[in-house]
């Protein structure tokens, strides 16, 4: 089975892209499950109900975030009764919304989705090596198949988890850093990781946002107010070929103009 997974999804550019070329992709690369990061959706940090709605209208099965989650006013009531959007399990016991869901995807195989974020430079509520395995345990009693979406931005936190959780795991794939990493590789235990899957928005950017900005903030270390970019729209993402017990057998990059 395949499971096609698009990388941070940034502002107006990469929701329109998502919208428009979701569908096509999931034929042109007969996935049996899409899985998106919606972290940075509305205007590039955050992610609002109506955007989640579409996101998941577009194609998506899941809906992952990351760092941003509760930037947007709204979203933590929605993420409360959500089943598809899914924030990281390790935003703390007070957070509302889920870190795991369960679906069943195209060819009936249950897929246990996880969201976890990295420790290191980032304001982690719990680290997500206190209660890794314990979330491992409980999707791997839900779905033969467990994908998990680690929103982190060390690569060494990425690679040390990965190598964690090789053969327990369908696969471990990188967030947060809107920069798609040239290491995708099956570890021997049969799990697919990648430190980066990069990011689905405007790459005539830094990172998604207006160059000139970023570079204004960097030499200023004056407050300026982010914007997206709109140049050189990509998708990018990652698609896993596994089986149906959950061992990866295939790990490929995408990379697709919009």
């Amino acid at each position: 089975m395949k499971i096609l997974f698009l990388a941070d999804v940034f502002g107006v550019p990469g929701r329109r892209a998502v919208e428009q070329h979701l569908p096509a992709l999931r034929e042109r690369y007969d996935a049996d499950l899409a899985i998106v990061n919606g972290e940075n959706a509305a205007d590039g940090a955050g992610i609002t109900a109506k955007l989640a709605d579409k996101l998941l209208a577009a194609g998506a099965d899941v809906v992952t975030l990351g760092n941003h989650t509760y930037r947007r006013g709204g979203i933590a009531s929605y993420l409360a009764t959500s089943e598809r959007v899914i924030r990281p399990a390790n935003s703390g016991s007070e957070a509302p919304g889920h870190g795991l869901t369960v679906v069943e995807a195209r060819n009936g195989v249950a897929v246990a989705v996880l969201n976890l974020l990295g420790q290191l430079f980032l304001p982690t509520p719990v680290s997500p090596w206190e209660m890794v395995d314990t979330l491992v345990e409980e999707a791997r009693a839900a779905a033969p198949v467990v994908f998990l979406d680690f929103h982190a931005e060390a690569t060494s936190e990425k690679v040390a988890l990965a190598t964690w959780l090789d053969g327990r795991v369908t696969a471990v794939i990188g967030t947060h850093t809107h920069i798609q990493t040239n290491d995708a590789r099956i570890l021997p235990g049969g799990t697919a990781a990648l430190s980066d899957a990069g990011m689905t928005g405007p790459h005539d950017s830094v990172i998604g946002v207006r160059s000139e900005l970023a570079i204004a903030r960097m030499r200023t270390r004056l407050p300026v107010r982010f914007e997206p970019a709109e140049g050189d729209v990509r998708l990018e993402g990652v698609l896993v070929t596994c089986t149906e017990e959950g061992r990866a057998e295939a790990i490929e990059l995408v990379r697709v103009p919009a």
